[in-house]
Parts: structure tokens; sequence; C-alpha cells
């Protein structure tokens, strides 16, 4: 196996928020210790453009072994090409991994436990395993579109009187994607369709992309609710 642990430089959201202090703690090492208590650290990348960020992720012990191309490093960027990048590099270096694991340092409260719980879905059949939370803004209820006429419209059809009545709909957390390496190769991530779902829980799912988001994971780990 081999585990991705993307980490660009540039961050508008939250400025610097890959290695900003969250209790202390450089955020992306929320994710290395969730890594190494799965995988070996020759299993584990962390890809990323920045020396800053690869000297802290050094300091961990954890070896950064290249830096990511400058073309891999912008705003539009995609996922898929920087999997593809590592996982060029790991064959380059002899290694052969069935599978890759990607884990957003974005997401500070998957633990070990939820990287292990999501391996044991995943088989070779599929394309991929991916980390989701029940949404609150169900398609069916509380989503609309607009139409050519300018009116909303509901997003999916269905006559729901009550929220709870609605079909269960999911949404991707980025906290887990366990990936069929001969699939990644073929198709980009949105594009794979034999995909199952590893639930997480609304708290454990938090993914920081605003100051908003960050100050509501300071919260949580002063509160103590992780």
């Amino acid at each position: 196996m081999l585990v991705v642990i993307p980490a660009r430089g540039g961050s508008k959201g939250v400025p610097g928020k890959n290695i900003k202090r969250l209790n202390g703690i450089p955020l992306i090492n929320y994710t290395i210790k969730a890594a190494r208590e799965v995988f070996l650290d020759e299993q584990i990348i962390v890809s990323t453009d920045s020396l800053e960020i690869k000297a802290t992720v050094e300091e961990t012990g954890l070896n950064v072994p290249f830096l990511r191309p400058r073309g891999l490093a912008s705003d539009t960027s995609g996922t898929h090409e920087v999997l593809l990048h590592a996982l060029n590099y790991a064959e380059a270096n002899g290694k052969y991994p069935e599978v890759v694991i990607l884990l957003q340092p974005t997401s500070p409260f998957r633990t070990d436990r939820h990287i292990r719980e999501a391996l044991e879905l995943y088989d070779s059949s599929l394309d991929m395993i991916v980390s989701v939370k029940e949404t609150d803004a169900n398609p069916y209820y509380v989503l609309r579109e607009e139409n050519a006429k300018g009116y909303l419209e509901k997003s999916k059809d269905g006559n729901f009187l009550r929220r709870q009545d609605c079909p269960k709909v999911w949404e991707l957390n980025g906290a887990i994607y366990i990936i069929n390496t001969k699939s990644l190769k073929q198709k980009k991530l949105g594009e794979l369709k034999k995909v199952k779902k590893y639930v997480m829980d609304r708290e454990s799912s938090l993914d920081i992309d605003t100051m908003l988001d960050w100050e509501l994971a300071k919260i949580m780990v002063n509160s103590q609710i992780f």
C-alpha cells in the first residue's frame, strides 16, 4: 500500500493551514500520527511543494523524499495528478502498491481507527472506498436549483413532508480515500463507478477549509470533544 498525504504550501481560506498549530501541534501532524499507527514510514509519502512543510514533517522523523513540481502546486492542480506523481515516484523506486490511500491533512479528527475500519471494507473488486458523513443538505428536502425561468425547483424529485422521511444522502468528508491502483491509472476519482462508503460521524468528519472551520476545530479541542 502507498499512503499519500498532499500538503500544498499555498492556502487562501486558512493561510499556512497545513502547518498552522492546532492545540500547539502542526495540523498535518494529526494525519501523520494516524497514518503511522496503521502503516510503516516507508509506505507514507507527504507530497508538498513547500520547504517549510517539508521541514515541519521531517521534525517528526518522517522523510519527505521530494518536493512536488510547481505545475502540481497551483490552485488548479488536481488531486488525481498529485496521486499519480507520488505513485510514479514509488514505482520508480521499485515499489508497486496495489492500493493508494489518500489522507488529507485538513481532517485532524480522523484517527487510525477510522482508517482501519475503512480498510476492512475494501477489496480488489472495488475502485474505491471513500469516507462520508450523512449530509444535512438533503436534495430531496432543502436543496433547490434554478430553472430556465429563474424559478427554484427541488434538486431531486420527491414528495416528502419531513426530512427524516427522505432517503439518506451521503456527503464526501475528504478524510479517507482507499483507491485501487489500476482504477487510479485509468480514471479520475470523480469518474470511478465501483465506489462504496465508509460512514464517519459529523465531529470526526470536520474538514478545515475556512477560518470558521479552524475556529470550530479549536473549540472541539478545547472543550475536549476530541
